[in-house]
């Protein structure tokens, strides 16, 4: 059996062309979601860093983790993980498709997850967008690791 070849160009989801399968099902986030982050930290001038963290793709303003995305392990599904803030925290965890983020079993206050299904429609990933960035000057950066 032939091993597939690992490639660093994303895929273009929004194409025709054959897609391999084992590259797909090893993906841990959606490249056509992240190019669409992307595209909306671009028109808003934001300078960004992308940085693969936590079994997914993190996309960093002034070195601080602003949005990401991963998959829901449970289901498969894609989902924006968004870091707001505790200020709204519970607000935004009352709209539909928000969820607790959770990696160690208990929830990280002021991140919470958004379903892929809550990101289709351009003006509500924009506006999921700007509430992280709002929060961002606030947040802290991470302690750097000592080598």
């Amino acid at each position: 059996m032939k091993k597939a070849k690992s490639t660093s160009q994303p895929l273009n989801l929004s194409t025709s062309q054959p897609l391999n399968l084992l590259t797909l099902k090893n993906m841990a986030y959606d490249e056509n979601l992240a190019e669409r982050i992307r595209q909306v930290l671009k028109q808003k001038r934001v300078l960004f860093t992308e940085k693969k963290m936590m079994g997914g793709l993190s996309f960093m303003v002034d070195d601080k983790m602003c949005v990401g995305l991963t998959s829901d392990k449970s289901n498969k599904r894609p989902r924006m993980m968004a870091r707001v803030g505790e200020f709204v925290y519970e607000s935004a965890l009352k709209k539909e498709y928000a969820s607790e983020m959770t990696f160690t079993g208990r929830p990280l206050k002021g991140f919470i997850f958004i379903d892929s299904l809550g990101l289709d429609m351009q003006k509500d990933l924009e506006e999921w967008i700007q509430i992280c960035l709002d929060y961002n000057p606030l947040a802290k950066k991470s302690k750097k690791k000592k080598n």
